[in-house]
């Protein structure tokens, strides 16, 4: 799995006009059944995403489609984890870590 720490590195106003675009794109990744969790960090200097289990370069072409990305408004950090152990309300994530 995958923690992708975005920062944007404009302001926010370019962030804003770009925002309905990139959760479209967050929608599509979900739809897709890429993303397990996603949001805005406190202060608002960027987000972040956790992701289901999958390969690097995968994540890297999905990441690369991303409007942030497209438009050059955010860089990423990805941390790539193995999760050993989880909160039962994890269910999900409990099932795919088996699977893996």
């Amino acid at each position: 799995m995958f923690v992708v720490v975005l920062t944007y590195i404009v302001p926010l106003e370019e962030i804003d006009r770009a925002l309905p675009a990139h959760n479209e794109w967050l929608t599509k990744q979900y739809e897709d059944g890429h993303f397990l969790a996603s949001g805005g960090q406190k202060p608002r200097t960027g987000g972040v995403i956790v992701t289901r289990p999958m390969e690097r370069a995968q994540l890297d072409a999905i990441l690369a489609t991303d409007p942030f990305a497209v438009g050059q408004l955010a860089t990423y950090e990805i941390i790539h984890f193995q999760p050993t152990r989880t909160a039962p309300e994890l269910n999900l994530v409990n099932e795919l870590l088996d699977n893996n």
